[in-house]
């Protein structure tokens, strides 16, 4: 008896009759039968004999790399996954080249987009051949990376920039447009993707997100969500679909979705130590008065816990007033929240535009005369301003808790110091950009460039 190759836990196979120069595969002797990733599996006709077509993405990550294989069909077979779930696969029979080896091999043809390995080499095809020492890899061939790319040379797709989509709702806005602008200029292919139009598959072996009727969406490099507020569990539904299907996002949707969430982003700065107003939340209009009083009474602000723009914020001056307004809301079930106001701000707040933990720009934002709110869409004056490096600090801290890697970051200055207001996921470009002079959507684009380690 010939001595027996030792083999690692992981090793690289080769499969020159189905035209696959090279794939990892993780060695398992636990497993009787070896298996390949395979999608698009057709059965046909070969004379008397049954050939099966497939498509094969032999490297996990970059699954935009479909090689079209063919081979004979030798067995249809009930196989038992890690989940204990059991299936039906079809089973080819191929060469296999290890090393200086080349022998069949009996393949069970799989979805393995969600395993480790695009293989699995089971004891079937190893244990007359080699002795598997788990702790080692790589024992009979190794391909360094460059080695990879020069094997694969031929299916990489030319690309002369990033593939972007816009997700939002309105492509007029005017921070819509300068986003695609400046994607544009930056050399970048970026599409307008209207949230209520696009539509999910939920499926394990083929999930999709489709357009308009049935236009299929695939390989989008990144995506940059817009989300309005009266959308965002769907638009941050389709955000996660976009993930799981391989894209950057450039906020994530958990981020979107706790930054939209008014009470519970306030208890997330308040355990992390970042000073906002006084703010008080309760369910029983039997408290409202007690409510009041905890804010340090009137005036006082009431804000719906999903609002934006200013819009959903209501000034109450007196106790009474207070009373009527917040009562009113909860006899109509709207949660609300009720906030200290913050007097020596006279109508001004701060606006710090964070990109990938960087404040690249901020501006003072003034109230009309007779206006407590100094939003923007709410008829405010925009200007420059230094800020501080306190305020620059609760900016960073505030985006960094709620995880977005863009976001606009409202600051009050109060006697008690900088007090953090809110935080945008979806913040405007128009009136920091006119205001500043300051190019922000190319600083978003080269962010998504930075993570992508894209180079132009």
């Amino acid at each position: 008896m010939k001595d027996l190759k030792i083999i690692g836990g992981e090793e690289w196979c080769v499969f020159e009759d189905l035209g696959v120069p090279a794939i990892k595969a993780r060695v398992d002797s636990g497993a009787k039968t070896s298996s390949i990733q395979a999608t698009n599996i057709k059965v046909y006709s070969k004379g008397v004999e049954e050939w099966v077509k497939f498509e094969v993405s032999p490297l996990q990550e970059n699954r935009s790399i479909a090689i079209e294989c063919e081979a004979r069909l030798v067995d249809r077979r009930m196989v038992k996954s890690s989940s204990g779930i059991s299936e039906e696969r079809l089973v080819v029979q191929t060469p296999l080249t290890m090393g200086d080896e080349t022998f069949n091999v009996e393949l069970t043809l799989a979805n393995r987009d969600t395993m480790e390995f695009r293989m699995l080499l089971g004891r079937e095809a190893i244990n007359t051949r080699f002795v598997v020492n788990p702790a080692l890899n790589y024992q009979v061939q190794y391909f360094s990376d460059e080695e990879i790319n020069q094997k694969y040379k031929s299916y990489f797709k030319e690309k002369t920039g990033l593939k972007i989509a816009l997700l939002a709702s309105n492509p007029n806005l005017y921070s819509n447009k300068r986003i695609i602008e400046a994607a544009e200029a930056r050399g970048h292919e970026i599409v307008f993707l209207n949230v209520e139009l696009a539509y999910m598959k939920l499926d394990a072996r083929a999930p999709e997100i489709r357009y308009r009727g049935g236009n299929i969406l695939t390989e989008f490099d990144a995506i940059i969500p817009r989300i309005k507020p009266s959308v965002t569990f769907y638009g941050c539904a389709l955000i996660r679909q976009f993930d799981n299907l391989g894209a950057y996002c450039q906020n994530s949707a958990e981020a979107i979705t706790q930054s939209r969430d008014k009470l519970f982003a306030s208890q997330l700065f308040s355990k992390n130590d970042i000073h906002i107003p006084i703010t008080g939340f309760a369910k029983s209009p039997m408290d409202t008065k007690d409510l009041i009083k905890m804010v340090n009474g009137a005036p006082l602000i009431i804000k719906l816990l999903e609002s934006t723009q200013g819009k959903g914020v209501v000034l109450a001056e007196t106790n009474k007033a207070a009373e009527s307004v917040i009562n009113a809301f909860k006899s109509v079930n709207t949660n609300i929240l009720v906030q200290e106001f913050i007097k020596e701000a006279n109508g001004q707040d701060i606006r710090c535009f964070v990109v990938n933990n960087k404040v690249v720009a901020s501006m003072q934002r003034q109230a009309e005369k007779g206006e407590f709110r100094a939003n923007i869409h709410q008829g405010g004056k925009a200007s420059m301003i230094k800020i501080t490096a306190e305020e620059k600090k609760l900016a960073l801290k505030a985006a960094k808790v709620l995880n977005l890697a863009v976001a606009g970051v409202d600051i009050i200055r109060s006697n008690k110091g900088p007090l953090l207001l809110e935080v945008n996921s979806s913040p405007g470009l128009e009136g920091i950009e006119n205001a500043t002079g300051k190019d922000i959507a190319n600083t978003m684009i080269m962010a998504i460039e930075k993570k992508l380690k894209f180079t132009i």
